[in-house]
């Protein structure tokens, strides 16, 4: 859920340089080894964000899997909720309801946009071309498409016009500091998203990089993602901590 008004329109959003910090001051890159409880990444995302709108923290990108679990965004409609297979959590993210779990990186965005030009939609543009460049590494080739956010691969064996959604982008922008982020599919269960209707989508599938054949570890993915995000966002530093409090 966006808090602040969009500052440019679409067509300036996609210059990658634009959210690069003037200080090249790096974002703190912080992988967790263990799956995180969501409640817990909720609260520890929303301790680190206002703690980065007070100037008293750096930003921060935090890698992580979650246990099999379903989330509500704002835009969440009732009936897209199609089994209680798993707990449900209010996000408080743009969106409607997704998936998380084992096999899923999750990658939440702490950045300050009062530093990287205030632009919205350049932010999710370059989230967007983050997640695409990612998976051209893997010879996956993936795009955006207007009017559905996240990130798309075209499915020619499934039907004409068939496309496959392999990452899903929510963020919440407050006091110009985002939250939440992207979650792309490496290895998940693709069968947990049965118990919902995908971002409201019903008339396209979710797809990984193991069902598209890609047989990959976590730690080459993430290995690639922030090569990716450098490229995008500028430097990272690498933390000792897997928690960003």
């Amino acid at each position: 859920m966006v808090m602040e008004p969009l500052t440019a329109p679409p067509s300036q959003a996609g210059t990658p340089n634009k959210l690069h910090r003037p200080d090249t001051k790096p974002v703190e890159w912080i992988i967790s080894a263990t799956p995180v409880p969501y409640p817990l990444a909720l609260d520890t995302m929303r301790a680190r964000a206002a703690a980065i709108a007070a100037g008293e923290a750096g930003e921060a990108v935090w890698l992580l899997e979650h246990p099999p679990l379903y989330t509500a965004g704002t835009s969440a409609v009732a009936a897209d909720l199609l089994s209680n297979r798993f707990p449900v959590y209010d996000a408080g993210r743009g969106g409607q309801y997704t998936y998380h779990g084992p096999g899923q990186r999750v990658a939440y965005i702490m950045l300050d946009l009062r530093e990287r030009g205030r632009d919205i939609h350049a932010l999710v543009q370059n989230l967007e071309q983050w997640v695409i460049d990612t998976l051209a590494a893997f010879n996956i080739r993936a795009e955006r498409r207007q009017g559905r956010v996240g990130v798309w691969v075209a499915r020619p064996d499934k039907g004409l016009g068939r496309e496959d959604k392999i990452a899903a982008i929510g963020v919440r922008v407050s006091r110009w500091v985002t939250f939440h982020g992207i979650s792309l599919n490496v290895a998940p269960d693709l069968t947990h998203y049965d118990g919902i209707v995908p971002c409201g989508i019903s008339d396209q599938g979710v797809t990984s990089f193991e069902d598209l054949g890609h047989l990959v570890s976590m730690p080459e993915v993430d290995t690639i993602l922030r090569q990716a995000f450098e490229a995008r966002f500028g430097p990272t530093i690498t933390t000792q901590s897997d928690h960003p409090l």
